[in-house]
């Protein structure tokens, strides 16, 4: 039985430890966080991550917890409807089988299913990597050396894993030019239910989506580039950036100051010429981000730990050739959601008034028949096909 250490206990590496699980694999998880984080912000849920999900046996929980929305709706600054959409264009397009809900939910079901099977190590990090003939040598921040047959870096968009066994990682980030901060506040008024609302300004937008148990998100996106480190100097920028702003940015303002969970991020990719090197390789956003703004981060990342187990399971542990056929099967299929998370980034937050009064033109035009399909359709879609891989001790999970 092959040991295999997984760095990170968000999407993608909960999601590889049942895969491996499943094929007779011994993973292990190494998470930076005392505990499973929380808040952030939510995601849309579809296509080939939605069937992944089924057959982990989550799907009716992901029902339950999620939200069905019905509206996108654009507002001007004293909160009037200016233009927006119905969902029932995703509906179609899914089959019904689309779903939107918090990421840290997501990744909380995920790792529930794998948390009594599995070794996990909360409030640990890899600091060090040594890669030798028969394994790799792994370094933990305080629980010392270790050794595995595998690394493998599901640690996100600012990889640890990636910067130790491939470089630093400015090689591999291309930033989009803008950013995003996300909280939940309480007893926040109004309240919409099943509708995203969204208010824009030349190069920033707000966005204010209501949750169950009185709680509402604020999703910020603005242009940015250099970005402070410290949750004061996050504030004090989201403060120049929107405090002069119309709508309810300055009652979202003072939501903010009330919390400590302010996620803040840039909004990048990652792109790279390998997934791999040696005995380490890297899955989810550490080896291909696409965006926050894409969406589909979740599913991709579901996708890919899903592929990368089966072809570690197909080549009875020949890691080499699983590792080139998992980057062969998905690296196409990444590169195209690559492009259009590009242009959905720009579409959110228009750096100018005519940007904005074009993209509530188009918005507002998805509401004529087949227009949506036309636009979106191929976003939508996921135009690949998963093997139908062999699991050995998939019942063990309780999954279809």
């Amino acid at each position: 039985m092959q040991s295999v250490l997984i760095s990170g206990a968000g999407i993608a590496g909960p999601a590889l430890a049942f895969w491996l699980k499943a094929a007779g694999f011994e993973p292990t998880i190494v998470e930076r966080t005392p505990t499973l984080r929380s808040g952030g912000y939510v995601i849309d849920f579809w296509g080939l991550g939605y069937d992944l999900a089924e057959r982990m046996g989550l799907i009716e929980e992901i029902n339950r917890i999620g939200y069905h929305v019905r509206e996108v709706r654009i507002v001007d600054e004293a909160g009037n409807r200016v233009a927006g959409f119905g969902t029932n264009v995703f509906s179609e397009l899914t089959g019904g089988r689309f779903v939107t809900l918090p990421r840290s939910a997501l990744s909380r079901l995920l790792f529930g299913k794998v948390k009594a099977s599995i070794d996990t190590v909360f409030g640990d990090e890899v600091i060090g990597i040594e890669q030798q003939a028969d394994g790799v040598r792994v370094a933990l921040a305080h629980a010392g050396e270790r050794r595995f047959d595998l690394l493998i870096g599901a640690d996100g968009l600012h990889s640890q894993v990636r910067k130790l066994a491939f470089g630093p990682h400015s090689l591999f980030e291309k930033h989009l030019g803008y950013a995003v901060a996300a909280f939940e506040a309480s007893d926040y008024r109004p309240r919409d239910e099943d509708a995203y609302l969204m208010y824009g300004e030349p190069g920033r937008m707000l966005g204010r989506f209501t949750l169950r148990d009185n709680r509402a998100l604020f999703l910020f996106v603005f242009a940015a580039n250099d970005l402070p480190d410290s949750l004061e100097g996050q504030k004090a920028l989201l403060r120049d950036l929107y405090g002069r702003g119309g709508w309810e940015c300055k009652h979202a303002l003072n939501e903010m100051d009330r919390t400590d969970e302010l996620y803040f991020d840039s909004v990048s990719q990652i792109t790279m010429q390998n997934w791999s090197h040696g005995r380490v390789a890297l899955v989810g956003d550490a080896a291909f981000c696409v965006s926050l703004l894409a969406g589909q981060g979740s599913a991709l990342a579901m996708i890919a730990a899903y592929v990368l187990a089966g072809e570690l399971n197909a080549s009875h542990g020949r890691y080499q050739q699983a590792f080139a056929c998992y980057e062969a099967r998905l690296r196409s299929y990444i590169e195209t959601k690559q492009r259009g998370a590009e242009r959905f980034a720009r579409a959110l937050a228009p750096r100018t008034r005519a940007g904005l009064r074009f993209r509530n033109l188009v918005i507002d035009a998805f509401a004529i028949p087949g227009i949506a399909k036309l636009a979106v359709g191929r976003n939508i879609a996921d135009r690949i096909e998963l093997p139908g891989y062999q699991w050995p001790t998939l019942d063990g999970f309780s999954a279809a």
